[in-house]
């Protein structure tokens, strides 16, 4: 895939251009956005990356375009997993729902440049040591059974080393200031809750790029599908947290659907791993066809139904769990069996 520097340049451009009218038409003017605007932002964001997708698969091809569509999708399905973290990291930090936008938006322009590091990173990688696919693919594998096993129960938002590190070094005041990041206490200059929860925000998206990264990098190795699919998932981010803040809970298959998109990328790192094998302790070094490699429209049907199956099953599960309460609540109680 040829992509020329004007291009890069452009897309780099157009990706600034929405931030700044997040910038400036959204958080410069504190407010809780109400569920229509949220809506209607989330589907303008949604239908720039369809365009945008539409334009790789007329522009570089029907492979290019499925391997852009296959990546911002399984990396849109990965950042509403990240909305339950950054829910998590609201409660705890107490932050006005006015200002959240504002943390939010900071958050991610943070997790987009640390994600641009960590793609030329990959990148680099890839181009040099073929054999990272076998660690990719492993570790995908290993995020997967994770994701499986893992219960949100009664979870609670611990704060990382970044986070711990950030506080024992620079003095802070015990409230928010308005939604200023700084302000001066009796002439000395404090930082505010406000700029410790962007960094949280952004520490902990650090931590699931270690996870997405290598997650596209099973379904595309261009770095401009792979910078592009995962600037345009996130750019959305804020909108759609919004937009499911009150739904996050009832999507409780969620893990398991990220946990077989996962594993299926994993096993398509593998696999792509032994067809350019090169490890001399690996079939003496040489090339390894016997199974043939899961084609990007296979990876991208995957995906689509396992997030189809997913969703349908945990609304479905949580319109019974309702009912049963309902049902609960409206049941007369037996004042004689309970006597007994």
């Amino acid at each position: 895939m040829n992509v020329p520097v004007w291009v890069w340049a452009v897309t780099v451009v157009a990706i600034l251009a929405m931030l700044a009218v997040d910038y400036v038409g959204h958080v410069r003017t504190p407010h809780a956005p109400s569920l229509r605007e949220a809506t209607r932002w989330s589907i303008v964001y949604v239908a720039i990356a369809v365009v945008f997708g539409l334009i790789v698969w007329a522009v570089w091809g029907g492979r290019y375009g499925g391997e852009y569509f296959a990546g911002y999708i399984t990396e849109k399905s990965l950042s509403v997993d990240n909305l339950f973290v950054f829910v998590l990291i609201m409660t705890s930090f107490r932050v006005p729902r006015e200002y959240q936008q504002k943390v939010l938006l900071i958050g991610i322009t943070i997790a987009l440049v640390m994600r641009a590091g960590f793609i030329a990173a990959g990148a680099a990688l890839i181009a040099n040591f073929s054999w990272v696919f076998y660690l990719f693919g492993a570790f995908l594998i290993w995020t997967a059974i994770a994701q499986a096993r893992h219960k949100d129960e009664g979870e609670e938002f611990k704060e990382n080393a970044v986070l711990r590190l950030t506080r024992r070094v620079l003095p802070t005041t015990d409230s928010y200031v308005g939604d200023k990041m700084t302000a001066k206490v009796d002439g000395k200059r404090f930082v505010t809750p406000m700029l410790i929860v962007m960094i949280a925000i952004g520490s902990a998206d650090l931590l699931f790029a270690v996870d997405s990264i290598p997650a596209i990098f099973g379904l595309t190795q261009e770095t401009y599908l792979v910078f592009t699919a995962n600037a345009f998932s996130l750019l959305g981010l804020r909108q759609l947290y919004f937009l499911i803040d009150g739904l996050l809970d009832r999507l409780v298959y969620l893990n398991y659907g990220l946990a077989a998109i996962l594993g299926m990328i994993g096993v398509k790192l593998l696999i792509h791993a032994l067809h350019t094998n090169e490890l001399s302790f690996i079939n003496g070094g040489e090339h390894v066809e016997a199974i043939p490699e899961i084609s990007t429209p296979a990876s991208l049907g995957f995906i689509l139904v396992v997030l189809t199956i997913t969703t349908v099953a945990s609304l479905r599960r949580d319109r019974a769990d309702r009912r049963a309460a309902a049902a609960e609540m409206t049941t007369p109680t037996n004042p004689m069996k309970d006597a007994e």
